[in-house]
């Protein structure tokens, strides 16, 4: 009789526990499939970036810097620091789900009441006890908290492994900017000062015209004034040059030798080999996106692991040991103490603490689906930014190459009329500065077209493959890990 009343308690009790509130405020979850471009940004051929997208420039000279500041950058200690944290943690949560032995050992000497429940001998007097012994525990984890626990670990894990893998792609894209607008200094540098011995040149020009009468002062006044905005130009770009140099040094971690070797080398043009289209295949290669995703379904992990929380805790428990009033009969078979079965505990009353944790577990889970659901919306716009300012610079370039060969073909016209005695110095001159103008706005455009490369290939993922299956790879580590 007994035993069909414990299994009705039981039965009673787990119905009054296992009540655990609706979930009538989940946020709804934005579905990748449905991130597109606006129709007006075309973007080139079928493709992916590459995971060295850097690479695609084909400068050995990047290569090298990327190369290393990827290998001992301290801007990625932090990233890095963060795994190992986060890998700890699992590690916590792994151990909890296995079996745990103890060997405990005491000796204590105590006086017994002589009016207390133990009688004479014993009551009155002093002895002294030992016991050793070896106790096992293991958590049979019916409801699946230990688990769940697990799994929100390592969701954290693959989350920080995408957060470090953003990281460096942030880092490789910060040195290739810093060093592509060093090169674009160099070059620029080079072409200013052929510009500033050609306004040399016209300013002599304009004071040996003066000196003939052939020309007004104001003129030698307006010659001398670009000649000084010119100079001014050099001395800017010497600052941006080491400006440039000290950040890109700052990212490397490196002391001051570092860049000496660095050579000026031409910009290549390169052929797109972009995505036509957004979606969720390539989407998932974004490791920030990954991160966020990641941290979801970790908190819906969490969720269940506060869920289980609110049913029998069943242990089993098992202790084998020694225990005796004198330390000479503590070896003697009679000594001998033994426990096996397991360890219930219902949650009856608790304040409602169950329930605030499950509460905030899903208010962490919703503030969670939002920020991911705000990063689909931030990857598309940085995609569809990063894809106008491309095809914008590419249309700017079209117009300055046209500019450029009307320029040449002026000079070219300038200069033979120069020899025909049917033009002046100062109009080939002014030629060939124009020509020089339009080849520095040339630099500067390919600067900020490499630059958009840049912010596009970091935009689309930079070659990132991460998982997409969230759930189930998260599944399958736990079990592996079981």
């Amino acid at each position: 009789m007994k035993l069909p009343l414990t299994l009705l308690a039981l039965s009673l009790a787990l119905a009054g526990c296992a009540s655990i509130p609706p979930d009538t405020q989940q946020l709804p979850q934005q579905d990748l499939a449905s991130a597109q471009l606006a129709a007006g940004i075309h973007l080139a051929s079928e493709g992916w970036p590459a995971a060295q997208w850097w690479r695609q420039f084909q400068d050995p000279q990047l290569d090298q810097l990327i190369g290393q500041a990827l290998s001992a950058s301290p801007g990625l200690d932090v990233a890095n620091a963060r795994i190992g944290s986060a890998l700890s943690v699992f590690d916590v949560q792994h151990a909890d789900r296995g079996p745990r032995v103890d060997v405990n050992a005491n000796a204590n000497r105590q006086r017994y009441s002589g009016n207390g429940l133990m009688p004479a001998p014993i009551g009155g007097n002093y002895y002294n006890e030992v016991t050793v012994g070896v106790q096992a525990h293991y958590d049979l984890d019916w409801w699946g908290k230990h688990k769940a626990q697990i799994a929100a670990a390592l969701g954290e894990i693959n989350a920080r492994r995408a957060e470090y893998a953003m990281a460096e792609q942030m880092l490789a894209a910060e040195i290739a900017r810093r060093y592509f607008s060093m090169q674009s200094g160099w070059a620029r540098m080079d072409n200013l000062h052929a510009l500033v011995k050609l306004q040399q040149m016209l300013v002599i020009d304009k004071e040996k015209r003066i000196a003939n009468g052939l020309g007004v002062s104001d003129e030698h006044l307006s010659a001398q004034t670009r000649l000084s905005l010119l100079q001014q130009q050099i001395a800017l770009l010497e600052t941006q040059i080491v400006t440039e140099r000290e950040a890109l040094r700052a990212l490397l971690g490196a002391d001051g030798t570092a860049l000496a070797t660095l050579q000026p080398k031409v910009a290549q043009a390169l052929p797109h080999a972009l995505p036509g289209k957004l979606g969720m295949e390539l989407l998932a290669r974004r490791p920030d996106l990954q991160a966020a995703r990641w941290r979801v379904q970790a908190s819906m992990s969490r969720i269940e692991a506060a869920q289980a929380s609110f049913y029998p805790d069943i242990d089993l428990g098992a202790s084998f040991g020694l225990d005796a009033i004198r330390l000479g009969k503590l070896l003697e078979s009679g000594s001998r103490t033994l426990f096996i079965g397991p360890a219930l505990s219902l949650p009856l009353f608790d304040s409602g603490r169950l329930q605030a944790q499950l509460n905030g577990a899903r208010s962490e889970r919703n503030a969670l689906i939002a920020d991911y659901n705000q990063n689909v919306f931030n990857v598309v716009r940085d995609v569809a930014q990063a894809g106008a300012k491309v095809q914008g610079v590419e249309n700017q370039l079209r117009l300055q190459q046209e500019n450029l060969r009307a320029s040449e073909k002026q000079l070219r016209n300038a200069n033979a009329r120069l020899k025909q005695g049917l033009a002046d110095r100062a109009t080939q001159l002014s030629a060939e500065m124009t020509v020089r103008g339009q080849v520095d706005l040339g630099m500067q455009l390919q600067n900020q077209r490499q630059n958009a490369e840049i912010n596009l290939n970091v935009a689309l993922g930079g070659g990132y493959r991460g998982s997409s299956d969230f759930a189930a790879n998260a599944s399958t580590s736990s079990t592996a890990q079981q």
